[in-house]
């Protein structure tokens, strides 16, 4: 072909376009021949799986002369079309684009040929378990079938059987290096039968083969080839993860999580170095960190040096491990292990240096074995901020705490003396005071004679509160005190916890206890003593602490007294709650009486007497219970309340009665005394407070219509004269307790109408 043209420009300098055209054509066959040769060979060995080396080794020749006749034949083309462009552009566009398809062919045909060529140095890599150089060559065989896809004009109907048998290839070489990793990492767990617990993690063991040289603490050649050649098939990520999985879960957060197991690392001639969970005696319920780290390392150390210290690309395979495990295993420790070694005590701080430089020599070992990069970690971040772990901690604690003791029984009291006192802890003097002391000396002769408080100005009354507030009180204490000395951001964690129990007390002991409260009215009575125990603490509480903490507490931040208010509001609505529910039983067993009429009839008699002796057992069963609990003031009041309210109905029953005979009268007035006689009774102040019996004798002052009931049962019993006589002109003691109309239907009501009422009834004005 090439000594043709040589001859044809030899002759006659140019070439005739007839003849050029013919051997185009010529060419153009030749290369479909061949094109369809190389096909239906390829169809043969890769679709129709017969075999045709010999046959391909051929058309490959073929194939190469083709292609070496086509340069020189494209070369003449190009250089005559540029000596004659202006003669014969349109007959030589034609050709050219007939030459470019038939180098498309060629191109295509050549990627076919390194398809072929990789993929049966695919097959001796594989057999000689040259597993880095057989997925090299699977990649090389991968981007020739992607170059042939890349051409749209290309219509083979080879590239599906290429793909396929590329697929096919592909998983037998995964397949043959996951059964070399099966054989090199080999895994020994529990059965899924056997019951989760300690002991099933005794079970478990990690085989690392050895494969190598005597000797050789290395990861083995070949664990080295099957890890790099999982890396060029992209399939080394998913292989680790799984394993870094299992690892997670079988052995390192065990060894976090129970303080009884440890690992034991042995060597095994011939086999490998075997990772087993042993079980150890010891009664911690955690690990210290000390523990955990040296646990983790000897684990960690183990698998850098058998499994993992192989170069990936440009990265270690034991950062590509740490990437995968460090997120999960840190924040283990730290909820596992860090958190339950915070200190509970402020004291014991400076000791929780050494877990902090633990846990930096820990991340510093791992950074030397290439875990872990760069210089800030959460778990090392989390041991430095201890002071507000142990703020957060001790918050939580304290909030349980005190949710419990205002949950607990309120019933549970103790007796609060006018002389009680916190106990307060001992403070040192703030440097700011120290100054105004030292000034203040200067008064001192003036202040001795100046007026003094008394000394029980500002101090609680006797009475009773319950126990779990005196000991809620004591732990808002304490948490204050942790507050002094500490750093800012720990005591305003510290100061607002104890701002919250009260808060907690205010919102959830109403609500927790509301059916009590409202059912016994010693709960009542007790509650609301709670409430001013813990106003009256709170008006000094911030005071006292104040001048110990850091800004911005000590200027004026650190303050409880906008808190009072709102708790004497609470004991208040407890009680008075309590008190409407004993009006009601109250008035409720006087409307029993039948209105006081007709006690002529027995019955009625009987009832009315029924209410008024119930009404009084009511009144004496809440002196029981009530007056050992409040303040004798409030109890005065209370039952003074509750006395008035019941005197009250019955005057307001007898006034509204149209006739009373004299039999009625008689019965009225023996109703009447009786609640005079037993009622001041609930007032009997008790033996340690005998002192206090003016309490008794001045009932009205607590009683507010004692001294009109009184009036009332004179009058009962009284003649006309007697009862104008105690009018006295509307300045004698009737008049001061009756209006003249009151007094005069009670006359009318008394009395018949004769001469001698009409004259009574024109004194009364």
């Amino acid at each position: 072909m090439a000594s043709f043209v040589t001859e044809v420009l030899a002759s006659s300098g140019k070439l005739e376009k007839e003849d050029l055209s013919s051997k185009i054509s010529k060419m153009s066959r030749k290369v479909e021949d061949t094109k369809e040769e190389v096909c239906d060979m390829i169809n043969k060995r890769y679709s129709d799986f017969l075999p045709s080396l010999q046959g391909a080794e051929e058309l490959i020749l073929q194939v190469d002369e083709v292609s070496k006749e086509m340069d020189s034949l494209k070369n003449c083309i190009e250089n005559e079309v540029q000596q004659n462009i202006h003669v014969a552009v349109a007959e030589y566009a034609k050709l050219k684009q007939q030459l470019e398809k038939n180098t498309i062919i060629i191109a295509m045909l050549g990627h076919l040929k390194q398809f072929h060529n990789a993929m049966e140095a695919f097959n001796k890599a594989l057999l000689g378990k040259k597993y880095v150089e057989a997925a090299n060559q699977l990649e090389r065989a991968r981007s020739s079938v992607d170059s042939l896809k890349d051409w749209k004009s290309s219509q083979l109907p080879l590239l599906s059987a290429l793909s396929s048998e590329l697929t096919v290839q592909r998983e037998n070489l995964i397949y043959h290096l996951g059964d070399e990793w099966k054989g090199l990492v080999i895994w020994k767990l529990p059965s899924s039968k056997d019951p989760p617990g300690v002991n099933s993690f005794l079970k478990v063991e990690l085989n690392l083969s050895h494969s190598g040289k005597e000797g050789d603490t290395s990861p083995s050649a070949l664990l080295r080839c099957v890890l790099q050649a999982l890396a060029v098939q992209g399939d080394l990520q998913h292989k680790i993860k799984l394993f870094s999985q299992v690892l997670l879960k079988w052995m390192l957060k065990p060894l976090v999580m129970f303080p009884c197991l440890c690992v034991r690392v042995t060597d095994q001639p011939g086999e490998g170095t075997v990772l087993a969970l042993q079980s150890l005696d010891t009664s911690e319920e955690r690990s210290t960190p000390s523990q955990v780290y040296s646990k983790l390392l000897l684990v960690l150390k183990t698998l850098h040096a058998q499994l993992l210290d192989v170069s990936i690309g440009d990265k270690n395979l034991s950062a590509i491990f740490g990437e995968m495990i460090w997120e999960e295993i840190s924040q283990c420790i730290i909820h596992e292990c860090l958190l339950y070694s915070i200190p509970t005590n402020s004291s014991q701080l400076e000791e929780y240096n050494i877990v902090i430089k633990e846990t930096e020599e820990f991340e510093k070992c791992l950074k030397e074995l290439d875990f872990l990069k760069g210089d800030s970690t959460d778990l090392l971040k989390y041991a430095r901020d201890v002071n507000c772990h142990f703020a957060s901690k001790k918050c939580k604690d304290v909030i349980v705490a005190a949710r419990k003791l205002m949950t607990s029984k309120m019933h549970n009291t103790v007796k609060i003396t006018p002389d009680y006192k916190l106990r307060l802890p001992k403070l040192p003097v703030p440097a700011s005071e120290v100054k105004v002391k030292h000034d203040n000396t200067k008064d001192e002769a003036t202040l001795e004679n100046s007026k003094q408080l008394s000394a029980w100005t500002l101090c609680l009354p006797a009475c009773r509160i319950s126990e779990s507030v005196q000991q809620l009180m004591e732990l808002a204490l304490n948490t204050l005190c942790e507050a002094v000395g500490s750093s800012t951001q720990c005591a305003l964690q510290l100061f607002f916890t104890v701002r919250n129990i009260f808060q907690l007390f205010y919102d959830v002991v109403p609500t927790y206890h509301k059916e009590n409260l409202l059912k016994f009215p010693h709960l009542a009575a007790i509650q609301h003593n709670n409430c001013m125990y813990l106003a009256h603490h709170l008006l000094t509480l911030g005071h006292y602490f104040r001048a110990h903490l850091p800004p911005p507490l000590s200027e004026g931040v650190a303050t409880f007294v906008d808190m009072v208010p709102g708790f004497r509001k609470l004991g208040a609505q407890c009680f008075l709650a309590q008190m409407n529910v004993q009006r009601a039983e109250l008035l409720e067993r006087l409307s029993t009486a039948h209105n006081f009429c007709n006690l002529d009839d027995e019955d009625n008699y009987i009832a009315a007497s029924k209410a008024v002796r119930q009404v009084i057992h009511q009144l004496k069963q809440l002196g029981v219970v009530w007056q050992d609990v409040l303040p004798v003031s409030i109890y005065c009041k209370a039952m003074g309340n509750l006395l008035s309210t019941a005197i009250a109905e019955v005057i307001n029953k007898i006034m509204m009665l149209e006739d009373i005979s004299s039999e009625d009268g008689e019965h009225l007035h023996t109703l009447c005394q009786t609640l005079i006689d037993e009622g001041p009774l609930v007032f009997t102040p008790l033996a340690e407070e005998q002192k206090n019996r003016r309490y008794q004798e001045e009932v009205p002052l607590y009683v507010k219509r004692w001294s009109s009931f009184k009036e009332m049962v004179i009058v009962l019993r009284a003649n006309l004269q007697e009862i104008v006589d105690r009018w006295a002109d509307g300045k004698g003691p009737l008049a001061l307790e009756f209006s003249s109309s009151e007094l005069k239907n009670l006359i009318r009501a008394l009395f018949q109408n004769t001469e001698r009422r009409a004259v009574a009834l024109t004194k009364i004005k």
